[in-house]
């Protein structure tokens, strides 16, 4: 063995450890700190644009534990290592979880959208996915809704945005529909009077616009009248209700019947001989 050849190479290939070790802690290190600057920046950016808290804090730091693997992989491939099969074991076992979790990752992304483009926020009062209730929390994978009988349903984002979301909440006022009937005797123009007075009376109606009270069907037992008042919305239930106790007193009291359905029977009278031979027939 020539000690005289094998000490420089020896040297040589220490000199170049020593600076590849140098210049893969300076990448992580540098790295490490581009990293946190960018989460800082994608945080300052995001609560500019208002964006949802949690979605803010999720993809910040997503970003960041993205950036740090590139960072990772980077000073270990500065040191010689291979990083090419590490690579493939990290995206086969990303694949293999996304699979797992693809309803999880469903519900993430419409749980994204629904944070983006509001549809609805945190106290509004929506009928989604079959159940309706007001918006108590909204989260990255679910929505947590109260229903009118104080139950609290948690319920899959994806599911949401997979049909129609009705937002009762959306606007400052609400069209009230009920239908009114009266009998075919009583006077339809007495009974518009009447329906017009009593909107009037209520302090939860708004005079503009107008309500609508409208002939809407001839039916078979009743004329049935279209009314429809226009109400804040926080107001609608409580005008609803009152409204129909409060009309069936009016009518009452102006001798407005309101009709309810009946079948009239009429019976035939029959010979006991007739009634006999039939019998005796049917033996």
């Amino acid at each position: 063995m020539n000690w005289e050849t094998l000490l420089p190479q020896i040297q040589t290939y220490g000199t170049m450890l020593g600076i590849n070790i140098i210049t893969a802690a300076l990448i992580f290190v540098i790295g490490k700190w581009a990293a946190r600057i960018v989460k800082k920046v994608i945080v300052k950016l995001m609560n500019r644009a208002k964006v949802d808290t949690t979605l803010t804090s999720f993809v910040a730091n997503l970003a960041y534990v993205g950036l740090m693997a590139f960072v990772v992989i980077t000073s270990l491939s500065r040191l010689g290592i291979q990083t090419a099969s590490l690579v493939a074991v990290l995206a086969a076992a990303g694949l293999a979880v996304g699979l797992a979790l693809q309803g999880s990752l469903s519900n993430f992304a419409a749980g994204v959208l629904m944070i983006i483009f509001r549809p609805f926020k945190v106290g509004d009062r929506i009928d989604a996915a079959g159940i309706a209730g007001v918006v108590e929390e909204i989260d990255i994978f679910t929505t947590r809704l109260r229903t009118p009988d104080n139950k609290a349903i948690v319920v899959p984002n994806g599911q949401i945005t997979g049909g129609p979301i009705v937002n009762y909440s959306a606007k400052d006022s609400m069209r009230v529909d009920m239908v009114f009937g009266v009998s075919y005797g009583d006077d339809i123009d007495k009974v518009k009077s009447v329906i017009a007075d009593e909107l009037s009376k209520h302090p939860k109606i708004l005079p503009d616009p107008p309500p609508m009270i409208k002939l809407l069907e001839l039916a078979d037992s009743s004329v049935n009248f279209a009314v429809r008042p226009w109400v804040k919305t926080p107001d609608y239930w409580d005008v609803y209700f009152d409204t129909m106790e409060n009309m069936k007193k009016r009518f009452d009291a102006e001798g407005i019947s309101i009709p309810f359905p009946q079948r009239d029977v009429y019976m035939y009278g029959v010979d006991e001989e007739e009634c006999e031979d039939h019998e005796h027939g049917e033996h």
